[in-house]
């Protein structure tokens, strides 16, 4: 993976709740990603679109032709809101990748994108949020064949923050991985002439992340019981930083079911890896 490339990553945050994320100290969505490209494919260079930015102005044709992948970071937008010219924008975008063949990749709301566009359905979570660390999520058969997949333990946990959830896949679609809470967990799509690789948790993420994120979302996190109040939130944020700064601590991570899957790099960002190797490198698997 040395050779030189470039991509674009669409954060959807608004201003307001970028600067909400700098006040905690997390590192912003587009730039999580943009850190992990470089990590992981050294020399490539990379574009962050603040697409819902006032007057923010998607690339033409033309610049979106000179991108090798488009990589989707979480978003507070809800995709069925077409009322919404920011999702709107983002669905524009996305078809546009599919027909010109440009592979894409992305997280959470990514996979409510890729499906929705390609001609699935998006709903509410009638369990509300799925948050935190998701446990027992499972390959499908088609899972432990797809390249996406590949190295990954058959069943592992990841990070989430989602109220809505793929109830069901487009045509072209693989399902690859799911939960008892979110049945699709990870797929794959395959539509018009492009493909995207999507998970609905996020291989951007760490513990240290997470922590902030929860931090950011205190008060709707309290308000749905999730922690009872700021004392208990913080006990679990701050045992969060702890097994982030030290993965040896055994008995946090017995207490909050941390396992290799969620502290392990190569476990936790194997998609994402995965994706540049296969979907974008052409690596044959």
């Amino acid at each position: 993976m040395s050779e030189k490339l470039r991509f674009l990553i669409p954060d959807g945050y608004s201003l307001e709740s970028r600067q909400q994320f700098e006040s905690v100290g997390m590192t912003l969505a587009g730039e999580l990603y943009g850190l992990l490209l470089q990590r992981r494919l050294p020399g490539a260079e990379y574009d962050v679109w603040f697409s819902s930015d006032p007057g923010a102005t998607p690339p033409t044709d033309a610049e979106l032709s000179g991108y090798a992948g488009v990589i989707w970071p979480g978003c507070n937008l809800t995709i069925y809101h077409n009322d919404d010219p920011r999702v709107q924008a983002h669905k524009d975008l996305c078809l546009r990748a599919y027909e010109a063949g440009i592979p894409q990749f992305g997280s959470c709301w990514a996979i409510q994108l890729a499906c929705f566009v390609a001609g699935g359905r998006v709903e509410p979570h009638p369990k509300g949020r799925e948050m935190g660390i998701a446990t027992k999520i499972m390959l499908t058969d088609q899972g432990r064949k797809h390249p996406m997949m590949d190295g990954k333990p058959v069943v592992y946990s990841h990070f989430v923050s989602h109220d809505d959830q793929v109830v069901e896949l487009p045509e072209g679609a693989t399902l690859l991985a799911g939960n008892d809470w979110s049945v699709v967990e990870a797929a794959a799509v395959e539509f018009k002439q492009g493909v995207f690789w999507a998970t609905q948790y996020h291989p951007e993420y760490n513990l240290h992340e997470v922590a902030r994120l929860i931090i950011a979302r205190e008060e709707r996190l309290i308000k749905q019981g999730w922690f009872k109040d700021h004392e208990d939130m913080m006990r679990y944020v701050e045992n969060f930083e702890a097994v982030h700064n030290d993965p040896t601590l055994k008995h946090i991570r017995w207490q909050l079911k941390i396992d290799d899957s969620i502290v392990e790099d190569d476990q936790r960002e194997c998609e994402f890896v995965n994706w540049l190797k296969y979907a974008v490198l052409k690596q044959p698997f």
